[in-house]
């Protein structure tokens, strides 16, 4: 998976949803509960993962997202980026201030390695 680059310099703070559904608006976030805050060498070892998501091909589903991140940077703003991750579909999408058009829709293999211990940290952050 291919991450924008201002954001991955610049992240300092990962926010994980547990997302409720699909948003609103096109500009507004998913709506889910914050289940926690990562920092430190949490956001570098997130970015890390989803950074090697090995490609797939899409599937269809309906994009039913269960889980998103949201990278801010130290001054806490609007975020870099939210990245709404569909585990069925293998489809991953991004949206924020740091992500540019070609990289809002990417695909991504829910089966690898790097997409499961994603997904266990995700869960386990939940409890």
């Amino acid at each position: 998976m291919q991450l924008p680059a201002e954001a991955v310099e610049h992240a300092a703070l990962i926010e994980v949803v547990r997302l409720s559904g699909l948003p609103a608006g096109r500009d507004d976030p998913y709506p889910g509960t914050v289940v926690a805050h990562w920092s430190g060498n949490d956001v570098s070892t997130a970015l890390s993962l989803m950074a090697s998501l090995p490609g797939s091909e899409q599937h269809r589903c309906g994009f039913a997202p269960g889980w998103s991140v949201r990278a801010y940077d130290e001054h806490l703003g609007e975020a870099l980026f939210e990245a709404a991750f569909c585990f069925t579909c293998h489809e991953v999408r991004m949206r924020g201030t740091a992500v540019p058009p070609a990289l809002s829709t990417q695909f991504f293999d829910p089966d690898s390695s790097p997409a499961r211990t994603l997904l266990s940290l995700m869960r386990r952050a939940q409890e």
